[in-house]
């Protein structure tokens, strides 16, 4: 029997989206996205939870990502989950779990108390990777960050 790692998530971005180009001409957009689960606690007080998940995309994804997402926007994201490790600067190994997008849905305005986004082309929009583009093993030695 196979394996399945798929991400399915709806959250709001922390903070605006970066976008950098990799030395061989990829472009890539990182951002992250808050979901929150709330309950009810053993003492009867409402308590919320927010989790912050890293979200990577790549080529044309990326450009569409970074064009019409800013902070607050609300999304769909589906994609697959990897962890990479790197060395830092002091030789300590770091580790980051991040989505890699597969597909991401642009599902309304911004949670500020703002009108939806004017930059959006549709109130809800829906981009996925292409077959062409990459969506398995990320090209760590290719990543500007």
């Amino acid at each position: 029997m196979g394996s399945l790692n798929k991400a399915m998530l709806i959250g709001r971005l922390g903070r605006d989206p970066e976008t950098k180009t990799t030395p061989s001409g990829t472009q890539v957009t990182t951002f992250s996205i808050a979901t929150s689960d709330r309950y009810t606690d053993k003492q009867g007080q409402k308590q919320e939870k927010t989790e912050w998940h890293n979200i990577v995309a790549w080529s044309k994804l990326a450009e569409i990502c970074s064009r019409y997402l800013s902070k607050g926007s609300e999304v769909y994201i589906e994609g697959s989950i990897q962890t990479r490790s790197w060395d830092d600067k002091d030789g300590k190994k770091q580790y980051r779990t991040e989505i890699n997008a597969s597909t991401v849905q642009f599902l309304g305005g911004k949670s500020d108390g703002g009108a939806p986004q004017q930059t959006q082309p549709q109130q809800q929009s829906q981009y996925q990777q292409g077959p062409n583009t990459p969506t398995g093993q990320m090209p760590t030695d290719d990543l500007p960050f």
